[in-house]
């Protein structure tokens, strides 16, 4: 790929169910299909290995990364067709043997060469009664991610970190040219929020942002927003899903357009440090 031709991404749908090998089964055509589309990068939404809600059946049934059954088989696709694949999250252990909410970039030889482990933990009480407290099953993570890779500069998010524009300018400061944002979106919160987030934290960024979804009801009885989404540097929609089954979105990003708006806007570079209030 010439460096000034535009890079094709696929974002996949998906409707994780609530074991690994359902899980594996689900996502591994979708992800073909996004590389049979020509997808030279192929994003997945948060939990993609499994959606389970009750940590009673969640937890024994969670693995290392390198053990888990569903990033294996992502590992072994990305080798055989030569993609990079973003695992847009795992539910795994970690060292410590605490949970994670990680998200794993596959090389096109099936190698893991970054991970990023969710930093906010989605502790809410909706208006519509509806609560979740992710600190109580996942450690979050302590570090911003910007894997550089020969196709880009990729910043990692997962899911509630779009609410927090600091995390994004920090990695487009880092180098970051299309920031991830993989997710399990709640409903009431997606179609108030979802699209109006993303496309505020490309436009204070000057930066592609592509988000994969889950979508719709699951096994576990949630339900999920879908619209998986991408934009540009100038806060324009690419492409969308304006649905909540599973499906895969693509999308031309032409990396220059990042250049671009940060030269006519420069908020990164213009931005003044102050006291108060």
């Amino acid at each position: 790929m010439s460096p000034s031709a535009p890079l094709r991404v696929g974002l996949v749908q998906t409707r994780t169910p609530a074991t690994h090998e359902a899980a594996l089964a689900h996502v591994a055509p979708l992800v073909r299909e996004a590389i049979g589309q020509g997808a030279r990068f192929v994003l997945t939404p948060e939990c993609t290995n499994v959606l389970q809600k009750d940590r009673a059946r969640l937890l024994p049934t969670l693995t290392a990364l390198e053990d888990d059954p569903v990033v294996g088989g992502l590992r072994a696709i990305a080798a055989e067709t030569g993609t990079w694949i973003d695992v847009g999250s795992a539910l795994v252990l970690r060292e410590d043997g605490k949970a994670a909410n990680r998200q794993a970039v596959l090389d096109p030889t099936g190698a893991i060469v970054a991970t990023y482990d969710k930093l906010h933990m989605f502790d809410v009480q909706l208006p519509n009664g509806e609560t979740a407290k992710e600190s109580a099953t996942y450690t979050p993570g302590e570090r911003a991610v910007v894997v550089d890779t020969p196709l880009a500069a990729f910043g990692l998010t997962i899911c509630y970190d779009m609410r927090f524009p600091a995390l994004h300018r920090a990695l487009a400061l880092a180098g970051a040219k299309v920031i991830t944002a993989p997710a399990a979106f709640t409903r009431p919160t997606g179609e108030a929020h979802w699209e109006v987030l993303l496309r505020a934290r490309a436009i204070e960024t000057g930066s592609f942002v592509i988000a994969a979804a889950q979508g719709g009801f699951h096994e576990d009885g949630r339900g999920t927003w879908g619209r998986s989404i991408a934009i540009g540097p100038w806060g324009e929609v690419l492409g969308k899903l304006d649905h909540d089954e599973p499906g895969v979105l693509i999308a031309d990003l032409d990396l220059s357009a990042a250049d671009k708006a940060r030269a006519a806007i420069p908020v990164l570079a213009n931005a003044r440090a102050f006291t108060g209030p």
